[in-house]
């Protein structure tokens, strides 16, 4: 199908009318739609003729959804691009065998928080494929995967988003031959309380090119990562099993790698607010902490000479819901510990910098396998 006057009405009928193993197809063009679009068909592949070619323009969007919205299994979307919608830009939820190839999502106007929070938004999935998407200007993550398990995200592009790439509450994932640059934090890992899908682990970050991340936040205020601070590289918080290897980072003016525990209050008493089982190795780590944004962090890096080494862990091991202790196995120095006796409390920090922390052999999380249809689709 073309662009033309009646493309909402003609895309969403081609969605709805959709028969599992159909393609929908856009022809290249630029399409002016004035609501969200939604799929509920499975095995259905919707594809355009290129990100750059096949544009579904959403600024005349007048409800607040996501641009597309995706709730049945084996889907990929594919070939073209989705900007300015006043939701997020594509989003999954609930769905098996998701895949997004060579996608582009973005707000034109730039960093700005009115933007739509994500871009590419696989939540409560599993399998999850993203290959050759890139995202711009989300108030939010560009590319986030949310309570979901079995995820790859590679060759991929986050750029000026307030988190380039983010893995939430998520299990076994893969992020590897992205470059995220130009956004307030590169990469993230969290795990958050009170959802449905809680104990995030198991997740691998290598080959990665991390690097300017320089955006001022511009999150809404009260979102989890307005806190992220301007010019963080790698940010682990709260996960278990996270692996960080074989990644280029440099140009962060807070910090190349941070660790850090979840300093709100929360009463899940499941959750472990702690990052722990947490490896940073054999990474290629340029100039990074010359000018920390973070609370203390001035100060800190005063005392350091002017800025901060490499890895910064806030150094809390134990907390009153676990008897279990905090590890971690840092040996790209030199490590920045501050010693804080709990969460959050910078100003009981006692920091000390080590050339290495921890000699515990941590396993790294194997592969993550997707299914034969997939695995082909990003081959």
């Amino acid at each position: 199908m073309g662009p033309g006057p009646d493309a909402q009405e003609r895309i969403q009928t081609a969605l709805l009318d959709a028969k599992p193993g159909d393609t929908v197809q856009f022809a290249a063009g630029r399409y002016e739609l004035t609501d969200g679009l939604s799929l509920d068909v499975n095995n259905v592949t919707v594809k355009g003729a290129g990100p750059d070619a096949t544009v579904l323009s959403f600024k005349g969007q007048k409800g607040a959804g996501e641009g597309l919205l995706i709730t049945s299994d084996q889907v990929t979307v594919r070939d073209f691009a989705v900007e300015d919608s006043r939701g997020d830009g594509i989003k999954s939820k609930g769905a098996d065998e998701i895949s997004f190839l060579n996608v582009r999502v973005e707000w034109t106007g730039g960093p700005r928080e009115t933007n739509g929070a994500y871009g590419v938004y696989p939540v409560a999935s599993t399998n999850v494929l993203i290959d050759r998407v890139v995202v711009r200007g989300a108030s939010d993550a560009g590319i986030y995967v949310g309570q979901s398990k079995n995820i790859v995200v590679k060759n991929s592009r986050a750029e000026f988003n307030v988190a380039g790439i983010e893995i939430e509450n998520s299990m076994n994932a893969d992020v590897f031959d992205n470059v995220a640059t130009r956004n307030t934090g590169g990469i993230l890992v969290f795990d958050l309380p009170n959802l449905p899908q809680m104990g995030g682990h198991s997740t691998r970050l290598y080959r990665n090119k991390v690097v300017d991340n320089d955006t001022p936040n511009f999150a809404p205020k009260g979102n989890i990562v307005a806190g992220v601070p301007t010019g963080t590289g790698i940010m682990v918080m709260a996960n278990r099993n996270v692996h960080v290897f074989d990644n280029e980072i440099s140009g962060n003016q807070s910090t190349a790698v941070m660790l850090v525990s979840y300093t709100r209050t929360f009463d899940d008493k499941s959750y472990n607010p702690l990052p722990r089982d947490i490896v940073v190795r054999n990474n290629r780590i340029g100039k990074n902490g010359w000018d920390p944004k973070f609370d203390g962090g001035p100060m800190i890096a005063k005392l350091m000479g002017g800025s901060l080494p490499p890895v910064v862990w806030d150094g809390v091991t134990t907390f009153a819901g676990s008897p279990d202790v905090a590890q971690v196995r840092i040996s790209d120095g030199p490590v920045l510990n501050l010693n804080l006796p709990g969460p959050g409390q910078i100003e009981k920090a006692r920091p000390s910098v080590a050339k290495t922390v921890g000699d515990t052999q941590i396993a790294e999380p194997g592969a993550v396998v997707l299914p034969k249809r997939q695995a082909d689709l990003g081959a």
